[in-house]
C-alpha cells in the first residue's frame, strides 16, 4: 500500500469520524443547554495534558484535543471520564447534571445515540435521492463467476452461474458473500453447464472467508484494455491499445480477466506471445515479463458488459427508503456481533479490528457515495456500541437512570465513580485488544 492511498484512507476516516463524534457530542450538549445545566468544555477527540485549540465562550470551553480517540462534553456535576471527584464534593448546585430531574438527565444521556441514529437514517435518505441504489442483478452475471482458490476448494469453479445460498435467492450479487457469514449457510446453489447443482459448505469455509476479508467469487469480465498504469510493461511496449481484446497467452484462450491473470502469473520472467482482437484484426504481440507477471493494463469497466439496475428514488420516497436500509444495516451489524460468541466459525482474534481494519474499509481512491455510506453505517456502529449497558458509555448511565425511575432510589455517588471506573476499564481493554490484534496482522505478522 502506497504512502498516497494510506494518506487517503487515513483522511477519510479522521473525517468521517469528526462528523460523527461532533454531532454525537452535540446530541448530549443541546438537551444539556435546554435544560439550563452547565456544560464545561466541548472537544473534538481528548486533550490529556494539552489540546491543539480551545476558545472559551460563556461558560463553555470549545477545544480540539490532540488523541484522535473520540471526543467528549463535560458537564458540571456529572461523574464522566474526566473524574472530577473535587467538584463531585462540593454542595450540588442547580446549575449541575445531578441536580436535575432523573427524566431530563435520561434525555441528556440519550442525545447522543439519538443523534447517530437519526444522522445514519438522513444520509442514507440523502443517498438515495442523490444517487439511488445501483446494483448488479445475481441473475445478470452472464458469463458466471471466478473463484479464488479458497471457492475452488468447495468445488466451486470459473463459469458457475450462483441463483441461491441456502436455497434462498439472492438478488443482489454483492451481497452473496454477506448472505454465506450471516447465514453461516451450509450450501450454495449454481447453474453449471446448464445444470442446477449444490455445492456443499464445510466446516472451516466461513472462517476461512472471515480470515481472508475478501469475496471468494467475482464477477468474470470479457478483458478489453482500457488504460496503462504509468511505467508498466504494457506502456513502455507501445504495442498495446485502448479497445484491444486480450484472448490469448502462447496460443491458450483465456478472454476473462481472471483467467488471463491466473495464466500470465504462470510465466514469470519470460518471453510470451498475447493474442488480442483490435477491431477485426487479429495481432500477436510478442512481451517479455518480470519476476511479477504483470502488463500493468486496467481493464474496462464492468458496466459496460452487464445490466446493473439502478433504483432512483423521490425525496418522499427517499425518507422511509433510506430508513428502513439504516434498519436493516443495524440487523446485519448485529447478526455479525452473534456469529463472534455463538459461531464455531468465528473467532475474536480473526474478527475483532481497531482503527486500521475501519480505515481499510474505505476505497484507495476519495469517493464522496463511499465516504457517505460508510459514515451513516459507523455511525449506527457507535449508536449501538454506545447505547450498550456498560457503565463509562452512555447506555450504563442510561441502565442507572432507568434504576433510578423505576425505583425512585438514586445510586450513590461513590458507586457510580466505582462503575465509572470499572467501565473505562473494560473499555480501554478493548480498545487495546482491538487496535493491538490489527498492528500484529497488519504489521508485526509481516515480519516474520
Amino acid at each position: 500500500m502506497t504512502t498516497e492511498v494510506i494518506l487517503v484512507k487515513a483522511g477519510q476516516l479522521l473525517l468521517s469520524l469528526s462528523i460523527l463524534v461532533v454531532l454525537h457530542e452535540l446530541g448530549h450538549f443541546i438537551p444539556a443547554k435546554l435544560f439550563k445545566t452547565r456544560v464545561e468544555k466541548f472537544y473534538l477527540f481528548f486533550d490529556p495534558w494539552f489540546s491543539l485549540f480551545k476558545i472559551k465562550k460563556g461558560e463553555t470551553e470549545y477545544g480540539i484535543g490532540w488523541l484522535p480517540l473520540g471526543g467528549y462534553v463535560k458537564i458540571s456535576g456529572m461523574i464522566d471520564e474526566s473524574m472530577d471527584k473535587d467538584a463531585m464534593a462540593l454542595p450540588p448546585q442547580p446549575y449541575e447534571f445531578r441536580s436535575k430531574p432523573a427524566w431530563q438527565r435520561l434525555i441528556i444521556m440519550i442525545g447522543g445515540v439519538t443523534v447517530n441514529v437519526l444522522l445514519a437514517f438522513f444520509i442514507y435518505a440523502m443517498i438515495l435521492w442523490h444517487w439511488g441504489e445501483k446494483y448488479l442483478p445475481t441473475d445478470a452475471v452472464k458469463y458466471g463467476i471466478a473463484v479464488d482458490s479458497l471457492g475452488q476448494s468447495i468445488g466451486l469453479r470459473d463459469g458457475d452461474k450462483i441463483i441461491g445460498v441456502n436455497h434462498q435467492k439472492i438478488e443482489q450479487f454483492n451481497a452473496i458473500t454477506a448472505q454465506v457469514i450471516l447465514q453461516e449457510a451450509k450450501s450454495i446453489e449454481v447453474v453449471r453447464d446448464g445444470q442446477e447443482q449444490s455445492i456443499a459448505i464445510p466446516d472451516g469455509f466461513i472462517r476461512a472467508l472471515l480470515k481472508q476479508k475478501e469475496p471468494f467469487a467475482y464477477i468474470r469480465v470479457p478483458y478489453y484494455v482500457d488504460r496503462f498504469e504509468k511505467g508498466s510493461i504494457a506502456e513502455k511496449s507501445g504495442l498495446f491499445k485502448p479497445g484491444d481484446q486480450m484472448l490469448s497467452i502462447n496460443g491458450l484462450s483465456v478472454p476473462y480477466f481472471s483467467d488471463f491473470a491466473k495464466e500470465l502469473r504462470k510465466h514469470k520472467n519470460e518471453k510470451v506471445n498475447i493474442g488480442v482482437l483490435r477491431g477485426q484484426d487479429s495481432v500477436v504481440i510478442p512481451i517479455q515479463l518480470d519476476d511479477k507477471a504483470k502488463l500493468g493494463i486496467y481493464p474496462q469497466d464492468p458496466e459496460k458488459f452487464f445490466s446493473f439496475k439502478t433504483k432512483t428514488y423521490t425525496l418522499l420516497e427517499a425518507i422511509p427508503a433510506g430508513f428502513k436500509m439504516s434498519v436493516d444495516k443495524l440487523v446485519k451489524y448485529v447478526q455479525q456481533l452473534r456469529l463472534i460468541f455463538v459461531s464455531k466459525e468465528v473467532k475474536v482474534s480473526e474478527s475483532l479490528g481497531g482503527f486500521m481494519s475501519i480505515g481499510n474499509l474505505f476505497p484507495e481512491a476519495w469517493d464522496w457515495l463511499t465516504f457517505w455510506e460508510m459514515t451513516a453505517f459507523l455511525s449506527i456502529i457507535l449508536a449501538f456500541m454506545n447505547i450498550l449497558p456498560i457503565p463509562a458509555l452512555d447506555g450504563g448511565h442510561v441502565l442507572f437512570l432507568l434504576y433510578e425511575i423505576i425505583t425512585g432510589r438514586k445510586p450513590s455517588e461513590k458507586f457510580l465513580e466505582y462503575a465509572q471506573i470499572a467501565g473505562m476499564i473494560i473499555l480501554f481493554g478493548l480498545l487495546l485488544l482491538a487496535n493491538g490484534l490489527d498492528f500484529w496482522r497488519h504489521i508485526i505478522s509481516k515480519w516474520f
